[in-house]
């Protein structure tokens, strides 16, 4: 049973830089691509960032471009998502998110599954 659970998130203040942080099991984790979405209340999810399963290849939404980071690290089945500068509108739940061996996806029913989410909340 596939398993994602995220964590790193809280309260942080404007211009904050945290690290979140998804932890998988159940799954041969360096044969999945990962990404992370984000969902403002009232908002539908929308894409942040994603992985190739090896690494290799990266892409963001442009409103995250050159602030985030995505990585992985295959020997720990994490996926980690630098967050910098963050502002107001980057409260949300981030979710984390699996795909079989597939290239990047940038919408959610690309991936197959999903953690239950962290929420950042961006106070001035």
């Amino acid at each position: 049973q596939v398993q994602l659970v995220e964590s790193g998130g809280g309260l942080v203040q404007a211009g904050g830089s945290p690290r979140l942080s998804c932890a998988a099991s159940g799954l041969p984790f360096s044969a999945y691509t990962m990404g992370w979405f984000r969902q403002a209340p009232g908002k539908e999810r929308e894409f942040v960032a994603a992985i190739s399963w090896s690494g290799g290849t990266t892409d963001y939404a442009d409103s995250v471009k050159g602030r985030f980071t995505i990585s992985r690290d295959n020997a720990k089945n994490t996926v980690y998502l630098q967050v910098n500068s963050l502002n107001a509108e980057d409260t949300a739940v981030y979710f984390c998110a699996a795909r079989w061996r597939g290239s990047i996806a940038t919408t959610p029913d690309g991936f197959a599954s999903w953690g239950q989410g962290t929420q950042v909340t961006v106070s001035s």
